[in-house]
């Protein structure tokens, strides 16, 4: 992917305002939230400009912005601002109507938001089992669970008979799902998909996709990022 520039910490003063007919993405290279935001700018077209944000020593000005002090944040050129990553992607959606990534029938926009809420269940097991595996715990448990709710996953796309969860091609709901699974390999949960064929299958499809494809990291890259916030340090700018 395009290098970002790197992220700035409170020592760092407050980039200059938005220029007009652009947003800005206040993000962090490896954030798998803010990348949700980074896939929907890429796969609508959207002319931006990134902030990447030192999660660890953030900015008294970005607190300004969004108190939680999380990414991503979508600023306009009118000084909007906008946090939380379904929230801001379904924001650009409204806002960016060209390619239109939800669907317009609202109970299909409805099927989305329950299989959204229904994942937002499944994403703290990733790091339940990585981290647990980082410290020496025992992760059986995590693991039994964690596949239970794969298996559900992978039932959402056979009962869709479609290649993708919102149908045959992609739409909001796989990039809001894809960032995780992106890094299955590299936190060590990759087995858990051994019951679910339909969600492997799904797996390779979005690798193929050319706005993943511009988004994502490798393996390595997510590796050496991972253990360095592990061991208390992370690397925000790690390959810049």
């Amino acid at each position: 992917m395009a290098s970002s520039p790197k992220c700035l910490d409170k020592e760092c003063s407050a980039p200059g305002p938005v220029p007009n007919g652009q947003i800005r993405l206040y993000s962090m290279r490896f954030c798998p939230f803010a990348q949700r935001t980074r896939l929907v700018l890429t796969a609508k077209g959207v002319k931006h400009d990134i902030i990447n944000i030192n999660l660890v020593s953030k900015p008294d000005w970005f607190l300004k912005k969004n108190p939680f002090g999380t990414v991503p944040v979508l600023e306009t050129s009118n000084g909007q601002v906008i946090y939380e990553s379904p929230i801001t992607c379904e924001y650009l959606d409204e806002v960016y109507p060209e390619k239109k990534l939800l669907p317009s029938d609202p109970f299909e926009r409805a099927q989305q938001r329950m299989l959204l809420e229904l994942y937002s269940k499944v994403i703290p097991y990733f790091y339940k089992i990585s981290m647990g595996k980082k410290r020496g715990e025992d992760v059986s448990t995590a693991e039994t669970e964690f596949t239970e709710k794969l298996v559900q996953l992978n039932e959402a796309l056979v009962n869709k008979k479609t290649k993708y969860f919102g149908g045959d091609s992609i739409t909001m709901i796989d990039y809001l799902i894809w960032p995780w699974f992106e890094r299955a390999e590299m936190m060590g949960v990759k087995h858990c998909l051994a019951k679910t064929p339909e969600l492997r299958k799904w797996i390779e499809l979005m690798f193929e996709d050319p706005v993943v494809k511009a988004t994502m990291f490798n393996t390595e890259v997510h590796k050496v990022f991972f253990d360095s916030f592990m061991d208390g340090n992370p690397n925000y700018d790690y390959g810049l």
